[in-house]
């Protein structure tokens, strides 16, 4: 069976794509394979900057002949339908077959797709990728039409046995296929200093004949070269090296023949902060940093060349070190420029910038997030003022060249800039942590000063964007609404802090539109009326009061703010949201089921976070013990007689039941537990000790067990029966206190 070898040459493919192109050819050239019906074994793909290559084992010697029957109208049917069947299979009258059916006689076509040698299903196969293939941006050269990413220059196309290698013969605009590959750039030339061709037999070859011809085909094994390299001379150097991951991703898609050389960060440029320079050689230059363990300063870069030299890499070294001395220098500007300018004196400038045209701007929001931080700080542990001060400050930098220069900066450098103004530690600290976390495996703030100012920011676009109806639908999240709900959910988890969300949300409705504030002071009254009602009397107080104009365009949103549905929708997104976080297998102690969280949620609606948390995480470990399987397989059987004698009765049988009926050892054992779960239960969610409550319910198991092993509910004596089924309604009304075991799955 042969095995295939394709190469697609062409100039420098960005860096960015190579990995999903490699995943593309892949998948549509197997696609094809498996719509034609041409057996394949295991596939591999790869990308460098110049070349996509796709190799596929034991292909099969082609494709089967394919004999297929299509039936067809009667033989009466009127002649349009046997016309329709005749063009549907490329047939003529003649060549149908009339046979006898159910309801009289009727056409028959039998049609033959002949099979096909694997070269020709390759061919037709490979063009037809090429073609179509799905770049996000791609170019025409020439007087062809074929587009590609960049301009393609040669195709490799071979089916290989021990053997011999067999040409799969094609073309495209102009480029034939052949078995005929070539090296790096600048390293594999012959003697006249043209590309040096290199003739293909199998996947083995032209793996060995690359890597002669200075060419690493692997992706990843150029990327652990240049990590293995880069630290090997930071620790000759005595450096650390800064580990940058999305970095090492791209440089490795630069180069095909990685070479790692070492540089000096000018002296007058290590005074930058770390972060700063960090930064800039990540951004425009490519490199990786090196860092000096004491003092924290980058004093070192390394750069990735393509091409090894005589003098090992100096001149190159050189130049990037002169074009980094620009880059420095402006970098070193912006730094000293934004330094003589204290942050509270660009507040100013976020009056012109935007942050939702429904929600004002930047500095519109820095109200609101002051007033909640200040609202926060006492329910977290901070001091009102340095929540406040921080919460001032937090979006200040925004308005710095630093940060217009490097957008990924933003808190950062307002925290630097904070401590060079001498301002509170807590308040530079919640300066840069107050946009985090902005990842699952970020951590999230925990001095207080820094989760209040975190906290007010996420709630704060949460109940923008949800007053103006712009919330996350289906795989749209344009605003980032679920990565900020999830944020505010581990801040709050987290740091075990107890908040009522929905006061906390509805008191910042009045911060959302400042026209109108006074009107939301007077709540109580306003809502008392209804919605008409409601929009008519805040239109009469802005008149009365001189608002401005253009205050009448937010009356929308102010209503909805008040509307108690849009405050419900937050709450039920955010609750769910917990659930997505609380299933999370990778989170500390590992996912909880996902009914626990339903059975929890389906006795009410809790929004503190940390309590509903807790509850759901004992009772997930309860349903983990055989006493919690047990006590919910018997819960769905007393759940189970009720709702079917209930139903057919047509009576509710939830009167308490008389201890003074039970007949047996086993049914006064269960009423007697019952009694106990009900005395301990009670004040064991009162005083929220979710695992004791559960512990106490596991207590319930032995006797349910009992009861049904020796009782039979449906007893022919009515008050016997009668009594037994409101023993099940207790049974349930007893477990209903801690969870809906109904809810749970099985």
């Amino acid at each position: 069976m042969p095995d295939l070898l394709l190469e697609l040459f062409s100039e420098e493919i960005p860096a960015r794509m190579q990995t999903k192109a490699a995943e593309d050819l892949s998948r549509l050239v197997l696609k094809g394979f498996a719509e034609t019906g041409l057996a394949h074994g295991a596939a591999r793909a790869f990308a460098t900057p110049r070349r996509l290559t796709l190799s596929v084992a034991d292909l099969g010697d082609g494709t089967d002949t394919v004999r297929e029957e299509l039936k067809g109208p009667r033989t009466d049917a009127p002649e349009k339908a046997l016309e329709g069947f005749l063009r549907k299979t490329g047939l003529s009258k003649d060549q149908l077959e009339i046979r006898d059916d159910k309801k009289g006689q009727v056409y028959f076509a039998t049609l033959e797709t002949p099979g096909r040698a694997a070269a020709d299903v390759v061919a037709q196969v490979v063009t037809g990728v090429i073609r179509a293939f799905p770049w996000p941006k791609s170019m025409r050269w020439g007087a062809g039409d074929l587009r590609w990413v960049r301009p393609l220059r040669s195709i490799l196309c071979i089916l290989s046995t021990p053997k011999r290698a067999t040409v799969v013969p094609f073309e495209i605009d102009g480029i034939a296929s052949g078995d005929v590959a070539y090296g790096h750039r600048f390293l594999s030339r012959d003697k006249t200093g043209a590309p040096k061709p290199l003739k293909i037999r199998d996947f083995d070859d032209y793996v060995a004949q690359l890597k002669r011809e200075k060419v690493t085909l692997d992706g990843a094994e150029r990327a652990k070269k240049i990590a293995r390299d880069a630290a090997k001379c930071a620790k000759e150097a005595g450096l650390e090296l800064v580990e940058d991951p999305g970095l090492l991703r791209e440089v490795a898609g630069l180069v095909e023949h990685p070479v790692v050389l070492i540089g000096d960060v000018e002296e007058r440029f290590q005074a930058l902060p770390a972060e700063v320079l960090q930064t800039s050689m990540r951004e425009h230059q490519k490199f990786f940093s090196l860092r000096d363990p004491v003092s924290g300063r980058i004093v070192k870069f390394v750069t990735v060349a393509n091409i090894q030299t005589k003098d090992k890499g100096a001149r190159i070294v050189a130049g990037n070190a002169r074009v980094l001395r620009a880059r420095l220098a402006d970098a070193e500007f912006f730094y000293h420029n934004d330094l003589a300018h204290p942050l509270e004196s660009r507040l100013e400038k976020l009056a012109s910038v935007t942050f939702h045209n429904q929600l004002g701007s930047q500095a519109d929001r820095v109200v609101r997030i002051r007033g909640l931080a200040r609202e926060l700080a006492p329910r977290v542990g901070a001091e009102p003022d340095l929540a406040d001060r921080a919460a001032a400050l937090a979006k200040a930098d925004l308005a710095t060249e630093m940060v217009y220069e490097f957008p990924e900066l933003q808190g950062l450098m307002g925290r630097r800039y904070a401590e060079a103004a001498g301002e509170p530690e807590a308040v530079a600290a919640a300066i840069e942590a107050h946009y985090a976390p902005t990842g699952p495996s970020d951590a999230v703030p925990t001095e207080p000063v820094a989760v209040a100012v975190a906290l007010a920011d996420k709630l704060d676009q949460l109940a923008g964007f949800w007053a103006i109806d712009a919330k996350p639908t289906g795989s749209g999240d344009p605003f980032a609404l679920r990565r900020a709900a999830l944020g505010a959910i581990r801040i709050l988890l987290e740091n075990g802090i107890r908040l009522r969300l929905g006061r906390s949300l509805s008191g910042h409705a009045a911060r959302l539109n400042p026209d109108v504030a006074a009107v939301a002071r007077r709540g109580a009254a306003v809502l008392a009326e209804g919605p008409a009602k409601r929009l008519d009397k805040i239109r009469a107080d802005i008149a009365a009061e001189g608002y401005r104009p253009e205050a009448e365009a937010r009356l929308t949103l102010e209503r909805r703010l008040f509307d108690a549905p849009v405050q419900a929708d937050l709450l039920a997104f955010l609750r769910e949201r917990l659930k997505v976080y609380l299933r999370d297998a990778s989170r500390p102690g590992g996912g909880v089921r996902h009914d626990a969280v339903d059975a929890v949620y389906a006795l009410g609606e809790d929004d503190d976070l940390v309590r509903a948390a807790s509850r759901i995480e004992a009772l997930d470990g309860l349903l983990g013990t055989a006493d919690g399987e047990n006590l919910q397989a018997a819960f769905k059987r007393a759940n189970n007689i009720l709702a079917a004698e209930e139903k057919k009765d047509g009576v509710e049988y939830s009167l308490d039941p008389d201890p003074r009926l039970a007949e047996s050892p086993a049914e006064a054992a269960l009423f007697e537990a019952l009694d106990a779960a009900d005395a301990a239960i009670g004040p064991l969610l009162k005083a929220e000790d979710y695992p004791g409550a559960m512990a106490e319910m596991a207590k319930l198991r032995s006797p349910l067990d009992a009861f049904f092993d020796g009782v039979v509910v449906n007893a022919e004596q009515p008050i016997l029966r009668r009594n037994r089924l409101c023993l099940l309604h207790r049974i349930r009304r007893t477990v209903a206190q801690v969870a809906d075991f109904s809810a749970l799955a099985g």
